[in-house]
């Protein structure tokens, strides 16, 4: 019978919102990199649908000689809209909400 390999996590650091100056060990994927964008459903006291905590990777720091990334952390984003989508360099932006637009000339 084959030995599965262990699933490889690394302690990550996470700033701003509730989870400010934590570190957990998120699972890294086939390239050794923690996911882009890490989610966290907190259930609501009243039984209603779970607020989502949204945080983005982002380099740690860099080396000084060749200014290779040293880590990843995880920093918070409030206001985030793209609901777990993909954004593909060829896609249409989101729509623009309804209104008048801002016109500069007058």
């Amino acid at each position: 019978m084959a030995e599965t390999e262990p699933v490889k996590s690394q302690d990550t650091p996470f700033e701003g919102g509730p989870m400010d100056g934590r570190v957990l060990p998120v699972t890294v994927g086939p390239t050794g990199h923690p996911p882009k964008t890490y989610r966290i459903p907190v259930p609501a006291p009243d039984g209603g649908p779970p607020t989502v905590l949204v945080y983005h990777r982002v380099p740690r720091g860099y080396s000084k000689r060749l200014g290779l990334i040293q880590g990843w952390k995880y920093t918070y984003t409030p206001d985030d809209t793209s609901a777990g989508r993909l954004r593909w360099p060829w896609s249409k932006p989101a729509a623009e909400p309804p209104g008048k637009p801002d016109d500069a000339n007058g």
